[in-house]
């Protein structure tokens, strides 16, 4: 009988030696792919044609001067939030607490400002702020740093578990100061003065200027070519003497930094105010841009714009079709969802497989009913040769 044996139609088979056109080219197809499919669902949403969708996707972004600036602003703010946290994934240390530690860094500069308002000047103010925000956000990084490097814990489920309380300790600090119980505490003015009279300027330049130092650091620094090797592999780090433990609190006092940084920017420059919310979500988000650019500084200047294109483009849609404030959410996850299976076509491709027939049989009475025969003839040949040879003996005796 004829049994077939099933294998898979198809297996994945590891890319070798991707080149970087073939690349880009899924990227940018997955990224026209995600713009189409999301000016679809707004069409079976509204009931309007997709030309609705694409009409104030493009007024929700470059319609006027002002989502123009905005635009580039928050592709900014992300960008540095991106860059925030590279240096640790870099180095394989799953820092999630990039929101918290903002947030950090936020309640350091509103401290002083609630201490120090309207009695110091100005630079001192600014001073005190920015140390403030450098320090509450370096020690909320440090702390699970020390976890780590002293007893190997799972840096992943503390630094998420120390973004929530932060916002706690951010909603005792309001509660403890502000005479409202509205929950945010708001600034009469900021402290950092408007460049030219633009409030969107400065997080750009700091964006720009962080982003080529941080690709610098990464690529031809000393200190960016250890945390590389600590995180290919911690025992080849100790074989060539990288002090792994120092290296990965140096890498998170560099990412709290930052982070604080960023938090006194918003504070001081962007809201001014103080709140749970004021971080919205960018840490977590800075995240996937992070992964996606590959950690590369550059690929996240990228990543945060096609980002922050289709989220300002879709709360624009979502105003005028009446859609609700989680519509851009659903459309920025599609988009993240394409972009994030073309990792998998990048790297793997698909084999499919013919189907093989091997002739095996399975009847076992069949197989009992062939072989009783063979073992007859057997038998019987061999009683007649040991009569054959008996006989010889006799015969030679004789």
């Amino acid at each position: 009988m004829f049994n077939t044996k099933r294998e898979p139609l198809f297996h994945l088979v590891k890319r070798i030696d991707v080149s970087k056109k073939y690349a880009w080219a899924i990227r940018i197809g997955a990224f026209l792919l995600s713009i189409l499919v999301c000016a679809a669902v707004s069409a079976l949403l509204t009931e309007k044609s997709m030309g609705f969708f694409f009409k104030y996707l493009i007024n929700g972004t470059f319609g006027t001067k002002r989502t123009i600036w905005n635009l580039f602003h928050e592709t900014a703010i992300l960008l540095l939030v991106s860059i925030a946290v590279t240096p640790c994934f870099k180095m394989k240390f799953w820092n999630i607490g990039g929101e918290g530690q903002i947030l950090m860094g936020a309640l350091g500069c509103s401290v002083a400002l609630v201490f120090m308002g309207g009695q110091s000047s100005d630079g001192v103010t600014i001073f005190v702020s920015l140390v403030l925000a450098f320090a509450f956000g370096i020690a909320w990084a440090v702390i699970p740093a020390f976890f780590k490097a002293r007893w190997n814990t799972n840096e992943t489920l503390l630094t998420l578990m120390m973004n929530y309380i932060a916002i706690c300790l951010v909603n005792y600090f309001i509660k403890s100061v502000a005479s409202s119980s509205t929950g945010t505490l708001t600034f009469k003015e900021g402290l950092v003065e408007p460049l030219g009279g633009n409030q969107y300027i400065l997080f750009i330049i700091v964006a720009v200027v962080l982003t080529v130092l941080m690709w610098v650091y990464l690529k031809y620094s000393k200190h960016g070519y250890e945390l590389t090797v600590v995180g290919e592999s911690e025992n080849t780090s100790r074989y060539v003497g990288i002090n792994n433990k120092l290296v990965i609190i140096r890498t998170l006092i560099l990412c709290g930094a930052l982070c604080g940084l960023i938090g006194f920017l918003l504070v001081s420059g962007v809201n001014h105010s103080l709140g749970d919310a004021t971080v919205e979500g960018r840490g977590f988000t800075g995240l996937l841009i992070s992964w996606l650019a590959h950690f590369n500084p550059l690929a996240m200047g990228l990543a945060s714009f096609l980002f922050v294109f289709i989220d300002n483009g879709s709360s624009q849609v979502s105003n005028y079709a009446r859609l609700g404030a989680s519509y851009p959410k659903v459309m920025t996850g599609i988009f993240f969802f394409f972009i994030i299976a073309t990792e998998f076509f990048i790297n793997y491709r698909i084999v499919f497989k013919k189907k093989k027939v091997k002739e095996i049989t399975d009847n076992e009475d069949t197989i009992s009913g062939e072989t009783e025969p063979m073992k007859d003839e057997i038998e019987t040949d061999k009683g007649n040769t040991k009569e054959n040879i008996n006989e010889e003996i006799v015969k030679e005796k004789v």
